[in-house]
């Protein structure tokens, strides 16, 4: 029993090496001595705003130290309790060890979390666009599919999905759809879905039963809160509208309310005709434009967030970051880090967090 626990504790002791590493704990603590010794400095506590900026930042600071040297100790705590339950040859110290090694597990992973989530729009919501690429009606069908695979991840979390705009397929399926996700680390989840997702299975289209492949490219915005200051000139801004697509009926829309809004200095089109006034749909399509040009400005000023976003590549062979295998095995293999899952119907029911976390984790410690 106890060597069992012994080698369960050895990979969670290599999470918690990580996470020393990754948390720069002798960073943080030079960090806190320079502020510290500004604090000493004559007048400092005169300027207010400075002042409680430094001491925020120094209890952040030492926090983020102390949660980490309790987990140490836990962790040091737990190899001595092993120990002396081996030592004694103490069966009853066996289920105490074993609900210590669970908490712990329980504390490296929200700790890790942390860790992985501490961008600067982390913990904000997400506006999510997805186009379809090579494959025609396949393509179009595999957008509809990833759709529901990612409302279905939101639901599953408590998020709130609202389609912003959508382009129905010629045939079946969606063409493109702009979507946002609204929680707490919405963002910071969905940023590792950005890129291209290719399917490969019988086409339920093909009359011959043939296997296809098809892509789709998915972007990720953070949302862009209401304090962030986006500059726009109304005299850049073409705006047309037109009537909404539907499918018809008693409750087709008879008005101009969809909006499309151009950006000319920089080319950007956004629309939006799912809200139920032209209103409506103006103040979403300029929530999406502030969201592209705010994400546009911080890839030429923020190379952290330009690396973040990752690079844009076709929407073709050679470029998918996850590949969902239908046939001629089942098969989800996420080509970034390795993580494969065998039940694809899991994961296009939302199942996703193993990619999710996996590549959050490997984003961490090369950042």
């Amino acid at each position: 029993m106890f060597s069992e626990l012994r080698r369960e504790l050895e990979p969670l002791k290599k999470r918690i090496d990580d996470l020393g590493f990754l948390f720069d704990i002798a960073g943080k603590e030079q960090k806190i001595a320079e502020l510290e010794k500004e604090m000493t400095l004559e007048g400092f506590w005169e300027e207010q705003s400075r002042a409680q900026e430094v001491t925020q930042t120094v209890t952040n600071l030492k926090e983020r130290i102390t949660a980490f040297s309790e987990l140490y100790g836990a962790m040091e705590d737990l190899e001595v309790l092993i120990d002396l339950g081996e030592e004694e040859n103490d069966d009853s110290l066996a289920d105490e060890a074993e609900a210590a090694l669970a908490q712990l597990n329980r504390r490296v992973a929200g700790l890790e979390m942390q860790v992985m989530l501490s961008g600067p729009y982390d913990a904000g919501n997400a506006i999510v666009a997805m186009h379809a690429g090579a494959g025609g009606t396949e393509a179009q069908d595999w957008v509809a599919m990833l759709l529901r695979m990612f409302t279905r991840w939101a639901e599953n979390r408590g998020f709130r999905v609202n389609i912003m705009d959508m382009l129905p397929g010629d045939e079946a399926g969606v063409k493109s759809v702009t979507f946002s996700v609204a929680g707490h680390n919405a963002f910071g989840y969905l940023r590792s879905e950005k890129g291209v997702h290719r399917l490969v299975r019988i086409s339920p289209f093909d009359a011959a039963g043939r296997r296809h492949t098809s892509f789709a490219s998915v972007d990720v915005l953070p949302e862009v809160q209401d304090d962030i200051d986006v500059q726009i000139d109304p005299e850049d801004l073409k705006i047309d509208t037109y009537r909404s697509g539907g499918a018809g009926g008693q409750h087709v829309n008879k008005t101009d309310s969809a909006v499309r809004i151009t950006h000319l200095p920089t080319g950007i089109v956004v629309q939006c005709q799912n809200e139920r006034s032209q209103l409506s749909n103006r103040n979403t399509a300029m929530k999406l434009l502030k969201a592209k040009l705010f994400d546009l400005e911080m890839q030429k000023k923020d190379a952290e967030l330009a690396q973040m976003r990752g690079e844009n590549k076709e929407i073709a062979w050679g470029s998918q970051i996850r590949s969902y295998v239908f046939h001629p095995y089942s098969l989800v293999k996420d080509h970034r880090t390795g993580v494969e899952m065998g039940n694809v119907d899991a994961v296009m029911d939302g199942e996703i967090d193993d990619f999710i976390t996996a590549y959050l984790r490997e984003q961490a410690r090369s950042g």
